[in-house]
């Protein structure tokens, strides 16, 4: 198969991906341990709980002990939301965890993981249709609902979401396959991983400090992709190029555009000056290989 055509685009996810001011920022430890970082514009909002968080100009630190965590800043979380510093509350559990570890230290709603700026988890799976050459000729793009809470009506993989406390991310490539795309289990497992993308990037909600664990499926021409839970406004089948022209400009969330091209590089559908300029942009953002 011949690699796709050059992009138009300037792939500006590559950049995205990791640009904060980091002097805006104040470090949050739990445990003695730094998991993320605080807006130095609400730290007067945290002094409200000086039994729970010790704030300081260098940084806030979790005072609850190990097992009462939880507990401590649940209601922290409730009055912030209130204030309107966390946003989109999703009623759901992310793990709050070490960076260098990978410990969990405690349990956090999902919307305040951005105030905190602490580390999270997602999982995107690429789904590709090969041609007759055994290579991917097709990627299946999703638009997302224009309700979302995030990046409404913008292009994303196949599947996507964030791991919750108690999951893998394969486990949640899995669930969400289902829910997003109406593809049972024994077609999600046949997914294959690939790298691990980190993120670590200003947005509205505060900081996303992320590692995205991207997988690859691929579909049989006759396997069409359905949504189920209302999160995708529509699937669309797409040509190669085309698709990676999504990602390459602005209409694809920065999350979905850099799944794709680890895609795109770990299978070299590119021309090969492109492939090498764009790897050697994008070498910092690898955290691994997942196989």
């Amino acid at each position: 198969m011949t690699p796709a055509a050059p992009m138009a685009g300037t792939w500006g996810a590559i950049e995205a991906a990791s640009r904060r001011d980091a002097a805006a920022r104040v470090p949050f430890t739990v445990g003695g341990a730094v998991v993320g970082s605080v807006a130095r514009g609400h730290l007067d909002a945290l002094r409200d709980w000086p039994r729970v968080l010790a704030v300081g100009p260098r940084g806030v630190a979790l005072l609850a002990a190990e097992g009462e965590r939880d507990a401590a800043l649940a209601p922290v979380h409730r009055a912030l939301q209130q204030q309107g510093l966390i946003r989109a509350w999703r009623d759901e559990t992310y793990a709050l965890v070490d960076p260098a570890t990978r410990r969990v230290l405690a349990r956090i709603e999902r919307a305040a993981s951005r105030f905190w700026g602490v580390l999270t988890f997602g999982a995107h799976g690429t789904g590709y249709v090969a041609g007759a050459s055994g290579r991917p000729e097709w990627l299946w793009i999703a638009q997302r609902s224009f309700t979302k809470a995030t990046d409404p009506g913008a292009h994303d993989n196949l599947v996507g979401g964030g791991v919750p406390a108690g999951q893998t991310p394969f486990e949640t490539l899995v669930r969400e396959g289902w829910e997003e795309a109406g593809l049972d289990a024994a077609v999600m497992r046949r997914a294959r991983p690939g790298r691990v993308m980190r993120l670590e990037r200003d947005i509205p909600e505060g900081l996303q400090f992320e590692w995205i664990h991207g997988y690859d499926l691929e579909l049989a021409p006759g396997e069409l992709p359905h949504n189920r839970d209302g999160e995708v406004h529509t699937f669309e089948r797409l040509p190669l190029a085309d698709a990676a022209a999504l990602a390459a400009g602005t209409a694809m969330t920065v999350d979905a555009a850099l799944v794709t091209l680890d895609f795109l590089l770990r299978h070299r559908l590119l021309p090969v000056a492109e492939h090498e300029a764009l790897a050697a942009r994008a070498a910092g953002l690898w955290v691994g290989d997942e196989r």
